[in-house]
């Protein structure tokens, strides 16, 4: 359905920039997700590119929160960067719900070309009146469709399904217009509920149903393509070191982009070994299903937002 982003942040937090600087980066998932690659090259690059003057302490598995209260925290001062996937941000910035439209990117090259430009900038630029600055946007892969009970190959498959989803009211829309119980619920809270039967399914990449093993507790897997997924204590660096940071965070992008974007196959191979059932359905339906959904968010983000994304090549 759809492709997952996340963008690594930095707080706009003014310390004396005399001190040595230890940035602490935090992420709310495991040693194996690609968010935590895209943090390790992050920490090679930045410390290499600044000459030793910034070091970068990693804090995976959510040990310093979940999303939101990683954001919070870094208005605070208390978390210096996240890797934050973008639905957090539409509670602070509404204008990044457009990119959580569903079906919205047709394939990796579209979405690349959206958010590295001036489409990209301005989210940014919204993102910074906040109180946060966007270095890098990347990515995780397509969000994929996944459950317990049945194989889904068309809307009417979905209803009743209990799928958890992020805190996010427009991935809530848009697995209502699908006929799904749409169930928001932190990531943390998923995985025990997950086991527990007590919801049915989820939707993540393929990258972090491998790596959260949830082969164990889904038995199917539908290939929507449903949404696409994507550092910040700013104002404590020097100008060049701003420059070294930004050069990092970008880079550690693409490496994560690359490496998502060559192992999507193989995950798949993976999966299907550990007993998932794959279904590839003809996603016209899906399609049509959520064009309410397209209609209902036109007025709040603007249509020529919406049709900006949709024609950008």
């Amino acid at each position: 359905m759809k492709r997952i982003l996340f963008c690594l942040v930095i707080a706009l937090v003014l310390l004396n920039p005399a001190l040595a600087l230890d940035i602490k980066l935090a992420h709310v998932v495991n040693e194996q997700d690609s968010f935590h690659l895209a943090a390790t090259k992050f920490k090679e690059l930045a410390e290499k590119y600044t000459n030793g003057e910034v070091k970068v302490t990693i804090f995976p598995n959510a040990v310093l929160g979940d999303e939101r209260t990683l954001l919070e925290r870094m208005k605070m001062g208390i978390v210096d960067a996240g890797i934050i996937t973008n639905g957090p941000f539409v509670n602070f910035v509404p204008k990044f719900g457009a990119i959580d439209l569903p079906f919205l990117f047709r394939d990796p090259a579209h979405a690349y070309a959206v958010l590295d430009g001036p489409i990209g900038d301005q989210l940014f630029a919204e993102l910074e009146k906040q109180g946060w600055k966007g270095l890098a946007w990347a990515e995780r892969g397509f969000r994929n469709l996944t459950n317990s009970k049945k194989p889904v190959n068309s809307p009417d498959d979905m209803k009743g399904l209990k799928i958890r989803l992020m805190q996010n009211p427009i991935y809530v829309d848009s697995f209502k217009a699908l006929g799904a119980n749409a169930v928001p619920m932190a990531w943390t809270e998923a995985l025990t509920a997950l086991q527990q039967k007590t919801i049915d399914g989820q939707e993540n990449p393929l990258n972090v149903i491998v790596s959260f093993k949830l082969y164990e507790s889904q038995k199917y897997m539908t290939i929507t393509r449903h949404a696409y997924a994507r550092l910040m204590t700013w104002k404590k660096l020097k100008p060049a070191q701003q420059e070294a940071v930004v050069k990092a965070a970008r880079e550690a992008a693409q490496f994560e982009r690359d490496y998502n974007n060559s192992n999507e196959s193989q995950w798949a191979k993976e999966l299907e070994s550990k007993g998932m059932v794959i279904a590839r359905p003809n996603l016209k339906p899906f399609l049509d299903a959520v064009k309410p959904v397209y209609d209902q968010y036109s007025a709040q983000f603007g249509k020529d937002f919406i049709d900006a994304i949709l024609a950008t090549k």
